[in-house]
């Protein structure tokens, strides 16, 4: 809308030139001493000059203006008869009177060209043309806000329905950049979107994936969990293998038990040499050197037993490690009980009267060896043919890690083989305490007393420990059992016999032997 057309309209050109403050003529009408810039009449009606207006809407007074123009080309229409009657009314009849519902039928099919360009027309179901101008609002710091229009959507123009005006400037002064119009930042991978209560759906917060969960999309609205056998990174960006836990070689621990092991059966194996090379002394001789070897062998192969509970577990290891650690500690057990035994008969056997001299002998210490090894072979028949241990990958237990182990198929079958031993060495302990008070050159009797009091603190420790314990944890302990008490055996009992050997041999001579011992030498 411009002066210039509409050049007869005084109306047109006193509000063009209040609102740039100029003037055609020269001057003001409302002050004609005051001059004044002259209107060219190409000025822009931007922002600036229409907010002069104040919060008029210029928008709604162009819509009256446009159904007034409507109504008018169909009132012509409707005068001039140029559109098609109503079936119910001739058309000569609509220069004199008209209805209402007459008028509405010229007004669904008027269309005029407004004189600021616009085509104007309606649908069927009576709807004018979408046509909309694109406006930027700019919410400032002080609360106020400015508009611009930067483009416009024409449905009436099929060539060019969308148009934006890419030069115009869109933001100074007010904005030295692009500022962004979003309520949250987007959630980066490793992240998912939280919403906000009572907030819009584009307002929320970024809370990052749990552990086990991942997100590798941006704006994730879930996490998605990992398998069970893998773990997601630190980032939460991805799922990777899960680090392997079993007691290793390469481990501190696993190496410092497996060397401990070897160390021991080492020096076991040396004290058997020692016994092969000293075998027709007094103090071998003594309290039965036939179950004294078969104490050391059994002893080495505790000692090497331990190896099998140290690596990757396996089907072979899982199913030989707990028959083999049972069978051979029972024999070690077995082997001091019978020892006892044949001290505490022989001793008694030198009594007149005494029904006691023909268990005097080797007999007894194989029968009581041999009953021993029997027992505990069936329970591990009968754990082997009913519930066999077997390896299993524990994914569950800690989140970082898989704990391979060997499921012990029948927890109550371990139990038995344990308590087994125990029996027995509480056995032994009863034994060797009653023999104490014998002739105490070479009587094994108080150091068996000591060996078995350590022996059953061990393994007392362990259940408490074994149980509260998992993955390779559980392992050690185990390990640590078998040695300790294993270790406790081999010095409580040997270690005073080389010390006389090697340091006190004097003592070692077959008159000492028969003087301060029994009539009865227990070892033939």
């Amino acid at each position: 809308m411009t002066p210039s057309n509409y050049p007869n309209d005084d109306t047109v050109t006193e509000i063009w030139e209040a609102l740039h403050e100029c003037s055609f003529t020269g001057s003001l009408k409302t002050n004609t001493s005051v001059p004044v810039q002259k209107c060219s009449g190409n000025e822009s009606l931007d922002d600036e000059a229409l907010s002069r207006f104040g919060n008029f809407d210029f928008r709604v007074g162009y819509q009256v203006y446009t159904a007034v123009y409507a109504l008018a080309h169909s009132l012509h229409n409707l005068f001039s008869a140029r559109a098609p009657a109503h079936p119910q009314a001739p058309a000569g009849s609509l220069k004199h009177r008209f209805k209402p519902w007459q008028l509405n039928a010229f007004i669904h099919n008027v269309t005029y060209k407004t004189p600021s360009g616009d085509i104007m027309s309606f649908k069927a179901n009576g709807d004018p043309p979408a046509h909309f101008d694109i406006v930027k609002w700019l919410f400032l710091n002080d609360g106020s806000t400015v508009s611009r229009k930067v483009g416009s959507f024409d449905e009436s123009n099929e060539e060019n329905q969308l148009y934006i005006n890419s030069s115009a400037d869109w933001w100074s002064p007010y904005f030295t950049e692009m500022p962004r119009s979003l309520c949250s930042e987007p959630c980066s991978p490793g992240y998912r979107k939280s919403k906000i209560e009572g907030e819009p759906p584009c307002c929320y917060d970024c809370v990052q994936c749990g552990d086990g969960e991942m997100s590798n999309t941006t704006d994730a609205v879930t996490c998605v969990k990992c398998p069970e056998d893998q773990k997601s990174n630190r980032q939460k960006t991805d799922c990777v293998p899960k680090a392997l836990n079993y007691l290793s070689y390469m481990d501190t621990l696993g190496a410092s038990l497996a060397s401990a092991a070897i160390i021991l059966f080492i020096t076991t194996s040396a004290v058997l040499g020692i016994f092969v090379k000293y075998w027709e002394t007094p103090i071998v001789r003594a309290n039965n050197q036939n179950l004294s070897c078969l104490l050391l062998i059994s002893l080495m192969l505790c000692f090497l037993c331990t190896l099998l509970f140290i690596g990757h577990p396996t089907q072979i290891c899982c199913l030989i490690r707990q028959v083999t650690f049972g069978i051979v500690f029972t024999i070690s057990v077995s082997s001091v009980l019978a020892k006892t035994l044949t001290v505490i008969i022989a001793f008694n056997a030198t009594k007149p009267g005494s029904k006691l001299k023909k268990y005097v002998g080797t007999q007894l210490a194989i029968l009581v060896v041999s009953a021993c090894f029997s027992v505990v072979t069936l329970i591990c028949v009968v754990w082997m043919a009913s519930s066999p241990p077997f390896p299993e990958a524990d994914t569950s237990s800690e989140t970082d890690t898989i704990i391979l182990l060997c499921n012990e198929g029948s927890v109550t079958f371990f139990f038995c083989i344990i308590g087994y031993m125990g029996t027995l060495a509480l056995l032994s302990f009863i034994a060797a305490f009653l023999a104490k008070d014998f002739p105490d050159r070479f009587n094994e009797a108080k150091n068996i007393t000591f060996s078995m009091l350590g022996f059953c603190s061990v393994w007392g420790a362990f259940v408490p420990a074994y149980l509260s314990s998992k993955g390779s944890r559980m392992v050690a302990v185990e390990i640590f059992a078998i040695l300790a008490s294993s270790a406790g055996l081999l010095g409580c009992i040997f270690a005073p016999k080389c010390y006389i050997i090697f340091f006190r041999p004097e003592m070692n001579i077959r008159e000492i032997v028969v003087r301060k011992t029994s009539p009865c030498n227990i070892s033939y």
